[in-house]
Order: structure tokens, then C-alpha cells, then sequence
């Protein structure tokens, strides 16, 4: 069975759900085989998808993904034998058996970038999982983005922290560029057009060829005024920071659930 064939239960419709269910709808996936699920069965503004509750969109679905915060996983009220797909953080795969009742289960994390196609949704399985469940997986994560299966859970959590928290630590980054540049006199409006314009250029040129390290070699390299700042960065903390940061969002993955 092909995604556009399957009948997709998304669980879910605060802003990851919604965004997901848009990047699927734009992958091509048929509205009719997507139902929507949330506690009160009111339709999001915006899907044509029909919207029900977790229980009734589950016993219709051939699979599950659930997309609600990890706080409101036991209330879900699902006893299924299908396979289940999660975007919950913290949310362990033998945790989502107690909750479904599936060993068909699967840990994924993902993000609002879905909705553009510019997520990256790395996944793991549990044993019960069917190469056929991991088939979906695939189909449906590379529907909004790209994705990888990992083949360890604990690494899962370290992905909450680098690709889940879209825009996130990136946009921390730009902040500071944007208030520098606002300390030097520039104009608020120009100091943001021209951080969002190099950030927006900095992703497109990252997406593919070299590597962020070799971008930064090459800069260092050219011996230019760019060099000057990055030869400042390397020898402060800042790498060792933005480590840190990581791991303390990463910790709070692994406890959150």
C-alpha cells in the first residue's frame, strides 16, 4: 500500500499537526485519506480534511500519527493493533505501547517546517514495527522534507534539540547578528532585512555541496575580514555554548515524557 493509498489518522491539530498535515496535502497526499483528530472534533481553519475525535479517527485510519503535546498522551483513549507513529518528545516507544496498546510503534521528531517541505524528520522503530510500517515511516517523513531512520531511540532526543526547535537556536543566532547591527546605528528595519536576507541565503547554500565546516574553512582561508571574526569565535567559548545549550535541551527531552 502506497502513502496516497493509506488512510492517515493525524492526532493532533496544534501547530506541528496542522503543519504536517499541510506538507502532506502539498507532497499530493489525498485530503480524503487524511482525517484529523483533536478532543473536541472541531475542523482547523484552513484543512479540508474531515476532523473527528482521536478515538473514532483511529478505528477508521489505517495508521496513527500522533502529534499532541507529550502532557496530553495518556488522555488519548486509543487501544489499537495499527501501527502508531509519533512526533511527541520524550515519548518512549515501549511508553506508546502502554498508550495504544500497538507494538507497532514508531518514535519520529519532526516540525512547523513540514508545512513547506523543509523538515528534517529523522524516525526509529520498535521491533514490532513491520518493514512495511518503516516503509510509511519513510513515505511519510520524505513527504515533509527529509528524513533517516536512526538506529538507536537515545539519539532520537538529540534531534528534539537540533532539528525539532525549527527556527529555534538558529534564530538566537540571528537575534544577535540583528542587535549588533542595531548597536552599530543601523536601522531596526534594515538591521532585520538584511539578518533575515543572510540567514535565508546561508540555509540555500548549506542545503547541499559543502559542508558548514568546509564553508567556514573557506572563509578562514580566503584571509578577508569574514576570517577576522570567525578566528575571534573559534578561540572563544562560543562552540562549547551553543554545546551546552544543545545538551540541556537535549536532557530536557529525555525527561519531559
Amino acid at each position: 500500500m502506497t502513502l496516497a493509498q493509506t488512510t492517515l489518522a493525524l492526532i493532533g491539530t496544534g501547530m506541528l499537526g496542522r503543519e504536517i498535515a499541510r506538507g502532506l496535502m502539498a507532497s499530493g497526499h489525498p485530503p480524503a485519506r487524511l482525517i484529523l483528530a483533536n478532543t473536541t472534533g472541531t475542523p482547523p481553519e484552513g484543512l479540508p480534511c474531515r476532523t473527528t475525535t482521536p478515538a473514532e479517527a483511529a478505528a477508521e485510519a489505517d495508521a496513527l500519527l500522533l502529534c499532541v503535546p507529550p502532557a496530553a498522551a495518556p488522555a488519548l483513549g486509543i487501544s489499537t493493533a495499527k501501527p502508531v507513529l509519533s512526533t511527541m518528545a520524550g515519548i518512549t516507544l515501549a511508553r506508546l505501547t502502554e498508550l495504544t496498546g500497538s507494538t507497532r510503534t514508531i518514535r519520529a521528531m519532526s516540525s512547523p517546517a513540514a508545512g513547506d517541505r523543509l523538515a528534517f524528520s529523522p524516525f526509529t522503530a520498535a521491533p514490532g514495527a513491520t518493514g512495511a510500517d518503516k516503509s510509511l515511516a519513510t513515505a511519510i517523513f520524505s513527504a515533509l522534507g527529509t528524513t533517516a531512520e536512526l538506529p538507536d531511540e537515545a539519539q532520537l532526543d538529540v534531534f528534539t534539540a537540533i532539528t525539532g526547535p525549527v527556527p529555534g537556536f538558529v534564530a538566537f543566532f540571528a537575534e544577535a547578528v540583528q542587535r549588533y547591527a542595531e548597536a552599530e546605528g543601523i536601522a531596526p528595519e534594515t538591521a532585520l532585512a538584511a539578518t533575515r536576507q543572510l540567514f535565508l541565503a546561508a540555509g540555500r547554500m548549506m542545503a547541499t555541496g559543502a559542508t558548514p565546516a568546509e564553508h567556514v574553512q573557506e572563509m578562514v582561508d580566503y584571509a578577508g575580514t569574514t576570517a577576522a571574526g570567525l578566528e575571534a569565535m573559534r578561540a572563544s567559548p562560543l562552540a562549547g555554548l551553543i554545546a551546552e545549550g544543545l545538551s540541556a535541551a537535549t536532557a530536557r527531552a529525555r525527561t519531559i515524557g
